[in-house]
């Protein structure tokens, strides 16, 4: 067909050798000259230019901050009547604090809880094996052991252990109804083996439902990958679902090591000088030195949940080894990055020089992005010009 112009049109063959009806294209005559990039209007280039040198303000949070302050200020009044009121009395504190009966409960206070702690993860282990087997009488007995534990207090689990002897004055094994080997209850439980195993029945009933939880958050495929692999099932629980499960085990069970630590001061209620039993027969001694004696076991309690805690983020960090990329850079690292960062700070690294862009960045995310070059306008007038949009599109990136 003919337009007005006199210019012939006809249909675009598309690629299938069809005529698409929807284009047209020009068979003779000029084509009319596109503009030159460079001719475009760069205001808006120049605004987003002028919007990304400003500097970036941070949101203001004025309650934080005064309730930061108000916290501030009720602790130094705390920490200032540490030090101004004599009762306290700190030279009481450093006789008392390194004797050596002091040093004897705390030794006592190591042994059971470290003891307790080990029993207790190995049988709650153990119980929590019974209550996930398809056996029904193991799984029963594991759920009655956790209800009955979990429901009786632990001081008098001690006391009833303690008074074992008068319900059974000897213990034995052998046939039921027939020959038993038998010895005396109290030459086979002695203060501390009754301490300890009142401390692990107990913790062992909670142990047994954190590692049961940690076992059942491994994903279920992995043990399909394990018995795909023809593992036994020792092997597949101990090489393929224990490790992962402990990523969620030890958090829990550090918190009830630090839980059975603090409970290990009941066991002065069954003839046991701990380190509390031992502050309490010294406070009754020297009745001026009871405040002195509280802070010394005060100090020993918060250096063993200290040490606890330390120990417990470097077992988290080891059994993360699997779940990260890259571990996460302990306290001394940041401590020591941080010096660092704080050392090599240059003027420039704000204001766009070797070390940053000019909002601060690393170089090459916005000041590379100014030096990109159209390739479409280079090859249409001969000289490079910055594309507006690329140089937006970057800097927004």
């Amino acid at each position: 067909m003919t337009d007005t112009t006199g210019t012939l049109r006809g249909p675009i063959v598309a690629a299938d050798g069809t005529d698409d009806p929807r284009r047209t294209h020009v068979e003779d005559g000029p084509r009319a000259p596109e503009p030159p990039r460079a001719s475009r209007p760069t205001a808006l280039d120049a605004a987003a230019r002028a919007a990304l040198d400003r500097p970036v303000v941070p949101l203001r949070h004025p309650v934080r901050w005064i309730a930061a302050g108000l916290v501030l200020v009720v602790l130094l009044n705390v920490v200032e009547t540490l030090f101004t009121n004599e009762s306290w009395g700190w030279p009481a504190v450093g006789k008392w604090l390194f004797s050596p009966a002091i040093l004897t409960g705390l030794q006592l206070t190591l042994v059971a809880t470290a003891l307790s702690a080990v029993i207790s993860f190995a049988g709650g282990v153990v119980v929590a094996l019974a209550r996930l087997s398809r056996n029904p009488v193991l799984s029963g007995l594991a759920w009655g052991y956790v209800w009955l534990f979990r429901s009786v207090p632990l001081i008098l689990v001690l006391v009833f252990l303690y008074n074992l002897g008068s319900l059974y004055p000897t213990i034995g094994v052998g046939i039921p109804f027939g020959p038993q080997f038998q010895v005396p209850t109290a030459n086979v439980l002695g203060d501390l083996a009754i301490g300890v195993l009142a401390l692990s029945l107990s913790e062992i009933a909670y142990a047994s439902e954190i590692v049961r939880a940690g076992v059942l958050a491994v994903d279920h495929g992995q043990l399909e990958a394990a018995q795909a692999l023809g593992l036994p099932r020792r092997r597949q629980f101990v090489r393929v679902v224990l490790p992962q499960a402990l990523r969620s085990i030890v958090p829990a069970f550090v918190n009830q090591v630090v839980g059975l630590l603090k409970a290990s001061s009941l066991l002065f209620y069954v003839s046991l000088l701990d380190l509390f039993g031992v502050v309490q027969n010294l406070s009754s001694t020297y009745p001026t030195d009871i405040i002195p004696l509280l802070v010394v076991a005060t100090i020993w309690y918060l250096a063993l949940t200290s040490a606890v805690s330390v120990v417990q983020y470097h077992v988290e960090r080891w059994t993360a080894r699997g779940s990260v990329r890259t571990l996460p850079p302990t306290p001394w690292q940041r401590v020591r990055a941080a010096v660092r960062r704080g050392g090599g700070r240059s003027p420039g690294a704000r204001s766009g020089g070797p070390t940053g862009g000019p909002t601060g960045g690393p170089s090459g995310l916005s000041g590379g992005a100014d030096r990109r070059v159209d390739a479409g306008t280079a090859s249409g007038t001969g000289s490079a010009h910055t594309s507006p949009s690329a140089s937006i599109d970057d800097r927004a990136i």
